[in-house]
């Protein structure tokens, strides 16, 4: 059996991830800090280290250069260009950033273990994951796209993945990687929403020393990190002009220009991008340029909405539900049938992401093993007001709804004391994407 030492400082985390992984059929060994998994690893043998960055004696990457051999799969809340380039350069095969899908994790580890030689006893581990490609359904839509999925793999060619929010693009990208030659390689997965404007060149690109104000020191960027392996921006109609004219010139002759660099250096990554939004739309409105988007598109798969793949909803839901189930020590969780009826009527514009949340609070809230339909949290249809606020959650989205037509995101994040990056993540876990 695979043997993981997972090293968080937060017990939640801990908890959740290892039966998730367990019920993978891992064998899964914790620790809390860097000390505690230096005491593990001295006692045992492991075919993978997943290590926090932020410890609370130090930096999970300490441990990449003290076991050399053992493959290391960093994870953190700070997904940033300093963070994922000094946790390549440091010798880790990947990263993954809080908070993170399971399935995505899954994919993640599956091919770390595979690019390290490390993928011994993984067949009852993998064999699903490998089979749906993280991807879970029988509609003829879903099969349709695992088919294209595992086709376009094989190729080096640029990637447009489509689809509304919540439907799987990154799960469906990091798939791609998976199961493509450079399986062993980096997966640098960027949302372009999340950077701020001003920023988005240098954490793209890099930057030289004295760049700019505050750049102290020269700083490679996330398509630099992405060296050799594969660069996934997602929300890429997001990305600002200047940005979209430097991303061009690495589709057109491989090599990047660092902010107030000289000289250009030469890298090889592939691309995949995705979008919910209508770039067609965007460059005759001209805000996306055509040149970049017929670069982009050389190979173009869509993921459907739930709404139109309802036959796959308790099959979703099942999966969803156990997982749920080991992250909470909850048994044998049941939805009402009263409750699979309204769901099968309910427009889910949030899409799967929407139902993985809506499960998650009626497991939360539910006190016995039964989910009925107010657990869920959803309204009777998706135009119908939610009710009352009753959580952090609804406060949230009430307060958001109610000033983001006055306020800017910096504004926001100030009013809720929280940072833009941090807001951005919570919109995201939300289903509310600024428009």
């Amino acid at each position: 059996m695979t043997r993981i030492l997972l090293v968080d400082d937060e017990a939640t985390i801990r908890r959740g991830v290892r039966r998730f992984l367990e019920h993978q059929g891992f064998d899964v060994t914790l620790a809390e800090d860097l000390a505690g998994a230096r005491r593990q690893a001295s006692n045992g043998d492991f075919d993978l280290l997943l290590a926090d960055l932020r410890l609370p004696d130090g930096e999970g990457t300490t441990l990449i250069g003290e076991y050399p051999r053992l493959p290391t799969v960093i994870m953190t809340s700070y997904a940033s260009v300093p963070s994922a380039v000094e946790a390549m350069k440091s010798g880790a095969i990947d990263y993954i950033a809080k908070p993170f899908d399971h399935d995505a994790l899954l994919l993640t580890l599956r091919a770390a273990l595979r690019s390290s030689g490390h993928g011994k006893e993984q067949t009852v581990a993998t064999s699903d994951s490998s089979e749906d490609c993280g991807l879970i359904g029988q509609d003829p839509g879903i099969v349709t796209l695992r088919h294209q999925i595992r086709r376009v793999a094989t190729a080096n060619s640029t990637v447009l993945i489509r689809g509304e929010s919540g439907t799987g693009k990154e799960v469906a990208a990091r798939a791609i990687h998976t199961l493509s030659p450079r399986a062993g390689q980096p997966f640098v997965p960027v949302n372009c929403a999340s950077i701020p404007e001003g920023l988005v060149e240098a954490e793209l690109f890099g930057h030289a020393q004295g760049a700019y104000t505050g750049a102290v020191k020269a700083r490679a960027g996330l398509v630099e990190a992405a060296h050799r392996g594969v660069l996934f921006l997602d929300e890429i109609g997001e990305l600002a002009p200047a940005a979209q004219a430097r991303l061009l010139r690495v589709l057109q002759e491989g090599e990047i220009r660092p902010v107030g660099a000289n000289q250009a250096r030469r890298v090889d990554v592939r691309l995949l991008a995705a979008t919910h939004r209508d770039l067609e739309a965007m460059i005759e409105a001209g805000e996306f340029r055509a040149d970049l988007y017929y670069r982009l598109r050389v190979l173009e798969i869509r993921i459907p909405p739930l709404r139109e793949r309802m036959e796959d909803l308790t099959l979703l839901a099942s999966h969803f539900l156990r997982e749920l189930e080991s992250r909470f020590d909850k048994h044998d969780v049941v939805l009402s049938d009263e409750t699979v009826a309204r769901m099968m009527h309910y427009s889910w514009p949030g899409n799967v992401r929407e139902l993985e949340n809506a499960l998650e609070r009626a497991v939360v809230l539910s006190e016995g093993s039964r989910i009925d339909w107010e657990h869920l949290g959803l309204a009777t249809s998706a135009k119908e007001p939610r009710g009352q606020p009753g959580s952090l959650s609804d406060y949230f989205r009430r307060f958001v709804l109610e000033n983001q037509g006055r306020m800017n995101e910096t504004q926001l994040a100030q009013a809720l004391g929280i940072s833009r990056k941090t807001l951005w993540e919570r919109r995201q876990r939300e289903n509310l994407p600024r428009t």
